[in-house]
């Protein structure tokens, strides 16, 4: 992104050139949360009826952990909600708006409408490495556990969760020491 220059009187503002933080996980481990309360459902109304009854046997032979089924379900469901959830918080219009009004403009995009579709390409692309990337996280431990016949203690969710958890401790740390004036502790 670069911005203008305005010359007042005999001094130069502006004119800077920076960048547009976007994430390629922006949703975290919120569509895997989703997709597992989703895929609960079926196996939640099946405790409550009959062992006998059609649903419960059709739950059983479909919805369990250990179906091929049920990988592909909850695969797609956390690259929808990985969607849904980036659509939900990433506002393309509004950052072009931003970027039009404090004159911005990333270069060769015109401002506006072009902006705003170039930003909505790139959001997508990004999540799509996203979803799959979660997609892929959240399957693995279920196939591991499939082809190896070894139960996981943990799965790949629980992984994010920590990364994502140390990684903002140390974001937040590193925010506190460079407000007082302190040398960081990660270089």
């Amino acid at each position: 992104v670069q911005y203008s220059k305005r010359v007042v009187g005999r001094k130069m503002y502006g004119g800077q050139s920076t960048h547009i933080p976007m994430k390629v996980n922006s949703s975290g481990v919120l569509p895997i949360i989703f997709a597992v309360s989703i895929l609960a459902v079926p196996q939640t109304i099946a405790q409550f009826m009959s062992q006998d009854s059609g649903f419960v046997l059709w739950v059983q032979k479909w919805f369990t952990q250990d179906k091929p089924l049920y990988a592909v379900l909850y695969a797609l469901l956390i690259v929808f909600f990985t969607y849904f959830y980036t659509q939900i918080t990433f506002n393309p219009v509004e950052i072009a708006d931003n970027l039009k009004q404090y004159g911005g403009f990333v270069q060769g995009i015109r401002p506006g409408k072009p902006t705003s579709d170039y930003l909505m390409r790139i959001s997508n692309r990004l999540t799509l490495v996203g979803a799959v990337y979660l997609a892929l996280v959240a399957i693995l431990p279920i196939a591991l556990t499939a082809i190896t016949k070894v139960p996981m203690s943990f799965g790949g969710t629980a992984i994010l969760i920590l990364v994502g958890v140390a990684l903002e401790t140390t974001k937040e740390l590193e925010a506190q020491m460079l407000m007082r004036h302190y040398k960081g502790f990660l270089k």
